[in-house]
């Protein structure tokens, strides 16, 4: 910057008349060719005068011709001198923000490299440092042990975890090592999550908790950074838990979807974390537990012993589990019926149902009894939550046309009817041609507990499913849109019993795996001319149900006639209603709780413990009841 005397902006008029014409012009410098400096010879010590020219071209132009008209002799001619200027400041202000970027990222790449190296440094904005939630006695969640049902055997592997770091004394004596981590497997909704909060509230013990997820951000590097402060972090609270949840994010096996961008930074994570728990410098009285839902998707040194130990499947509850889950979720609701009856028949009425969606079942039941300001949640309203939940929420507005109306009857009637005659479909609790969902019609079936099917069984199925499909032929010589869920379901079926299950005698013993529904399959394990075969069977396996199905319902035609003028009419019909139009069912079958259970021991869920575990469940405080938000995930 100049430090001289101060200047004083004009223009070139002012110039013109005031200094330039009267000969009062010392002399006069152009800088940075955008700015003149006038310093008149009255007051040559006052400081310059300014003003801002456009172009050089046109103040010489201008000059010259104004001393022309003044008929100066040009060796008279005012001085002009040119030069080149610079002002640091202003400089200075224009680089500013580049040099806070490089600053920033000189720092920021400091800190972040401190981090990575585990020197206590948080790394930039602490992505270094693990996320991980910390819960001791005083901050432990309130779940317990005994707020878990439906899962007894994992739940029984689970307690020993906790009991180990209780109480080492009594496996060291036998010279046992506790396992070092264990995975909890199994589909969306068992309990996988609740069994951790679980073992969260019971442990004692400090308790970290963190997602698979949250290992993986954009900076590279942060993955193992965080994996080793999480570690460092359970070894100096040992003896420690650290749960892991959906750990599939970061676990997967090595080598798939190729070697470059985030896969890199995902499988340097998954590295750490096998060495964390099983290297040189390998965890004691650290338990390490983790969930997914994708056991298939993890890498085999992640499961191998010394690692995960432990793979721990959670299914879908039985009756049996499914009854004591309905306990846990029916005691804070305000019911004026019998507890252990409602529980057994809620069970038996909802088979396939994990615990998430009896939790759903129990809240949405209290949901309904409020809708209607009922002064207690009774039987009905837990019956109507189940349908909620099944085949969705009623649309009584939807308007059909009489025309659709009559072909949704006679295709719920078709399904019904089939059915009825059918030894091994499942039996029909309630049909009806009110619209639900994304359907049209609705109809509840009640299968049984079952593991094993035979071709026979799988067979009827089809025939039942594709029951509405034949209705419609039956009696409109045409067919609708309306099967398409039908359609599916049967293909499936039929797919899975060549392709998988050998059932199929021209393909003879053979199976392969399907794809996963929504994942691309880019190759298959057999080839051309086996694909051809499975098309046909597959379809010849259809045809052959279609046929079987049709000549079925041309039999009971007066039956699905009687059905779907009674749909009309009514448009629900109960069991009862079935039985009054076409007679018991010829077939035995069971529908109460009792009937399913015979035969399978006691008819409660065994909940005993080994001597060495009993003590975990026995609470001295008084035992509160369960919290109506805990839903098993």
């Amino acid at each position: 910057m100049n430090s001289g005397p101060p200047t004083r902006e004009i223009n070139w008029q002012e110039f013109r008349t005031n200094y330039l014409e009267k000969g009062d012009v010392e002399k006069l410098i152009v800088s940075n060719k955008s700015q003149v400096k006038v310093y008149p010879k009255s007051d040559p010590h006052n400081g310059a005068l300014t003003f801002t020219i456009g172009s050089v071209e046109n103040f010489e132009r201008n000059l010259e011709s104004v001393q022309q008209e003044m008929n100066i002799d040009p060796s008279y001619w005012v001085p002009v001198t040119y030069v080149k200027e610079s002002e640091w400041i202003k400089e200075v202000i224009k680089l500013t923000p580049t040099l806070l970027i490089i600053g920033a990222l000189i720092y920021f790449s400091r800190r972040l490299s401190a981090g990575t190296k585990g020197q206590g440094v948080s790394g930039i904005f602490g992505v270094g440092q693990t996320t991980a939630k910390f819960y001791n006695k005083e901050t432990a969640v309130k779940m317990k042990f005994k707020d878990v049902a439906g899962c007894e055997e994992a739940k029984l592997e689970i307690m020993e975890f906790v009991n180990f770091l209780k109480n080492p004394q009594q496996y060291h004596e036998l010279g046992a090592k506790i396992p070092k981590g264990a995975i909890l497997s199994g589909p969306p909704g068992t309990g996988k999550t609740l069994l951790a909060k679980a073992v969260a509230g019971e442990a004692g013990v400090p308790f970290l908790s963190i997602s698979g997820s949250e290992f993986l951000e954009m900076f590279v590097g942060v993955g193992p950074a965080r994996v080793r402060d999480l570690f460092a972090q359970a070894r100096k609270n040992a003896p420690c838990i650290i749960f892991i949840d959906e750990i599939d994010a970061v676990g997967r096996a090595r080598g798939r979807g190729g070697q470059f961008g985030g896969h890199d930074e995902r499988e340097n994570t998954l590295n750490q974390l096998l060495v964390e728990m099983d290297g040189f410098s390998s965890s004691t009285n650290v338990v390490v537990l983790s969930g997914t839902n994708r056991p298939d998707v993890l890498d085999p040194a992640l499961l191998r012993p010394g690692r995960f130990d432990r793979q721990i499947h959670l299914p879908a509850p039985d009756i049996k589990g499914r009854c004591s889950i309905f306990k846990v979720h029916l005691k804070p609701i305000k019911k004026n019926v019998d507890e252990e009856k409602l529980a057994r028949k809620m069970a038996a009425l909802t088979p396939g149902f994990t615990g998430a969606d009896i939790a759903n079942v129990c809240n949405e039941a209290a949901l309904i009894a409020a809708r209607y300001l009922a002064p207690f949640v009774e039987e009905k309203h837990f019956e109507q939550a189940i349908e909620r939940v099944i085949g969705g929420l009623e649309k009584k507005t939807q308007v059909l046309q009489p025309e659709e109306k009559k072909t949704v009857a006679y295709h719920e009637a078709g399904h019904a009817v089939a059915g009825w005659f059918l030894e091994h479909a499942d039996p029909l609790l309630k049909v009806s041609i009110i619209p639900r969902g994304k359907g049209l019609g609705y109809a509840q079936y009640l299968p049984k507990e079952q593991y094993l099917y035979t071709t026979e069984q799988l067979l009827d199925r089809m025939c039942m499913t594709l029951g509405g499909r034949v209705s419609e032929q039956l009696f409109f010589q045409k067919i609708t849109t309306g099967a398409q869920d039908d359609l599916s379901k049967v293909t499936k079926s039929a797919y899975a019993q060549v392709v998988t299950y050998g059932m199929n005698s021209k393909l003879g013993n053979v199976s392969f795996d399907l794809p996963r529904e929504g994942e691309p399959s880019f190759d298959k394990p057999y080839s051309e001319a086996t694909a051809q075969l499975i098309d046909e069977q597959a379809r010849e396996l259809i045809n052959s149900a279609y046929g079987r199905t049709t000549e079925l319902l041309e039999k009971h035609k007066d039956d699905v006639e009687k059905v779907a003028k009674r749909l009309l009419e009514k448009e629900v019909l109960d069991r009862e209603d079935m039985i009054d139009l076409l007679g018991p069912r010829p077939f035995k079958e069971k529908s109460t709780y009792e009937e399913f259970v015979a035969g399978t021991g006691s008819e409660t869920e065994d909940t005993s413990l080994p001597k060495g575990l009993q003590g975990l469940q026995n609470d001295d405080e008084p035992e509160a009841p369960a919290p109506s938000g805990t839903i098993p995930t």
